[in-house]
């Protein structure tokens, strides 16, 4: 029963839900409120996506010309002598990078691509209306239609100004020209020793393969044969000119990264959210865990609701429901998708609730169901029927082994004894990264946790054996945070524990428990019945063969024999096309992918919380 996740047992607004497919709560009536600027509402808006479409344009046209050699030809002669193509048409992979990034960074909405392309383009096009008063420009058609095409790109960047409204991070300039000064090293010394092996005539110069290396970088095109020492083969070519589109496209990047996002989680926002969970706290399993120090958290207007978010690769990664009273909700969510909006970050809710998911999409974001979180009712909880044989059979075992629970509070702990768990729980975690964002607090025995719940299983040597710690759901639940175990023990701990736990729940004012969370339940549950159609079988199929490396069914099984209430969570989002991005933020979240570090130059500081002390 691996690591866990989500749940909630307040009311839930009742939605149609098709299995594995997108979900769009819209409760009649109610008018969703679009995030961001809706498509085609203004003039303003209308030019600002024209010029996205135009860069898309420009960037298919500059790729078509690369592998093509009478179209790049064709360009290539309009750029000499007497001829002249539009802003970026220049048919190199260089070019179409440029256009490329700068199309999906225009898309977003970033004042600083705005910027870039109005520097680039403006210059230009003012070239261009200089050049045709002269001879013999004037006389070419093409040259007016390249300079018309230019100039309305200049002027749908005008009429659009007001919409390329977010900001970027202020180490970008920083980090843009050490990336573009040990791109460019890199990049001319590898493409210069790449001519230099392959040139096919001798006696050529350092200053002439660097000149050639240089053109290159610019286009594969006749441009550099006026350097006649140097004669590579096609294929020389269009590496050089690749890396020198990747060291590019990487100066881009940095110069329009988006924020990382302000300080973190200080004592302050620390408080004011425990007094929202104190007031609300049992309405969503996954509250607690709004206290991670590595979130931020943003308030509604009136401070009666908040969001706790964290921004990973350019995603504002929010989790479960917003923390208070659910009036105060649509304040909150306005509030977190004004600042992603400004600082052009894509908005996703991981593991939200269906109540909470209603709330959301009338702000204009839609849903796809992750799966289903266990719900352990005590009221409804036995042992006793044939479908729990296996766990009592398991609970038996390990008590006749000599196995005992202990159940205390955190704060019921000493020092001394917290800090030997601590280091056995550190001894058997799986790997070396401490894993968890929406479902895990990483902060096993800080003193500020004292309400937590602690179970620790000692074999019939008195030795610690396994852990399970629960954080608090309210006044009478428990939401599992983490579970670690000596892997040599005796098979069937975890049941042993958890039904130890249930069993004491009465006396511990516990009336229910929030175990894992099970992703794609219902497809494993449907899956495998009777009259299951082939596209669902295929995907229990596929579900069943990952599982194999990653706990998807086993923990769905795991979770499935306590008999318990499943709540489903659902994943949030603006747009589908941000998903790819929201599942590598979610993976890098949760620890199951760590990326290198960027340059110490590339770090900007972030604003120290004020210390946290100890709860009282």
């Amino acid at each position: 029963m691996p690591a866990r996740q989500p749940n909630l047992t307040s009311p839930r607004v009742p939605a149609p839900r098709t299995p594995g497919r997108g979900v769009r709560f819209l409760p009649p009536g109610i008018p969703p409120i679009r995030f961001g600027p809706a498509p085609g509402s203004g003039l303003g808006a209308r030019a600002a996506t024209a010029t996205v479409w135009y860069l898309r344009l420009l960037a298919a046209l500059n790729i078509v010309a690369v592998v093509s050699l009478p179209f790049r030809e064709e360009v290539h002669e309009h750029n000499a002598g007497e001829y002249f193509t539009p802003y970026l048409a220049t048919a190199g992979l260089g070019s179409a990078a440029l256009a490329l990034f700068l199309a999906v960074v225009m898309r977003r909405r970033k004042r600083a691509a705005w910027v870039f392309n109005l520097l680039l383009a403006g210059p230009l096009c003012c070239l261009y209306v200089v050049a045709l008063t002269r001879d013999p420009f004037r006389g070419h058609l093409f040259n007016w239609l390249s300079a018309a095409l230019t100039g309305l790109f200049v002027a749908l960047l005008l009429l659009g100004r007001r919409e390329f409204d977010a900001i970027g991070d202020r180490s970008n300039p920083r980090l843009a020209l050490a990336v573009g000064a040990g791109g460019s090293l890199l990049g001319g010394a590898l493409g210069t020793l790449l001519v230099h092996a392959t040139n096919r005539l001798p006696g050529a110069a350092l200053k002439d393969e660097l000149a050639y290396t240089l053109l290159r970088g610019i286009s594969v095109g006749p441009l550099a044969d006026h350097v006649p020492a140097v004669l590579a083969p096609r294929w020389a070519d269009v590496i050089v000119n690749v890396l020198s589109a990747v060291v590019f496209l990487l100066v881009l990047y940095a110069c329009f990264r988006a924020p990382r996002g302000e300080c973190l989680l200080s004592a302050a926002d620390e408080d004011r959210l425990r007094a929202l969970l104190a007031r609300h706290g049992d309405r969503d399993s996954l509250g607690y865990f709004a206290l991670r120090r590595d979130k931020a958290v943003i308030f509604s207007p009136s401070g009666k609701a908040a969001i706790a978010y964290r921004v990973v690769g350019g995603v504002s990664l929010a989790s479960g429901d917003p923390i208070g009273d659910p009036e105060a909700w649509p304040g909150a969510i306005d509030a977190w998708l004004t600042e992603a909006r400004r600082h052009a970050w894509a908005p996703a809710v991981m593991g939200a609730s269906e109540e909470a998911g209603t709330i959301y999409a009338r702000h204009g974001l839609d849903a796809l169901e992750l799966g289903d979180e266990a719900i352990v009712d005590l009221a409804e909880f036995t042992l006793e029927g044939r479908a729990m044989r296996g766990v009592r059979q398991a609970h038996n075992r390990v008590r006749r082994a000599g196995y005992t629970v202990r159940v205390r509070r955190h704060e019921e702990i000493g020092d001394a004894e917290m800090a030997l768990l601590v280091d056995r729980a550190d001894h058997w975690r799986d790997g070396a990264t401490e894993r968890g964002f929406s479902m895990a607090l990483g902060r096993l025995g800080d003193p500020s946790d004292g309400r937590c719940m602690m179970l620790e299983c000692r074999d019939a040597d008195d030795e610690p054996r396994a852990l399970l710690s629960f954080v608090p759901w309210g006044e009478h639940g428990l939401s599992l945070d983490l579970m670690r175990r000596d892997r040599d023990c005796e098979n069937g701990l975890m049941e042993y524990m958890v039904v130890e736990l249930l069993s004491r729940a009465e006396e511990l004012g516990i009336r229910r428990v929030s175990l894992n969370f099970a992703m794609f339940r219902s497809v494993f549950e449907r899956g495998s019945r009777l009259g299951a159609g082939p596209v669902l079988r295929l995907w229990c199929s596929t579900l069943t063969f990952f599982s194999r490396w990653w706990q998807i069914e086993s923990l769905y099984r795991a979770n499935a024999k306590y008999r318990p209430l499943w709540e489903p969570r659902f994943l949030l989002f603006a747009k589908s096309s941000d998903i790819p991005r929201i599942g590598l933020a979610s993976a890098r979240a949760e620890g199951f992918l760590t990326p290198p570090s960027l340059p110490g130059l590339a770090r900007r500081e972030q604003r120290p919380a004020t210390e946290h002390r100890p709860a009282s």
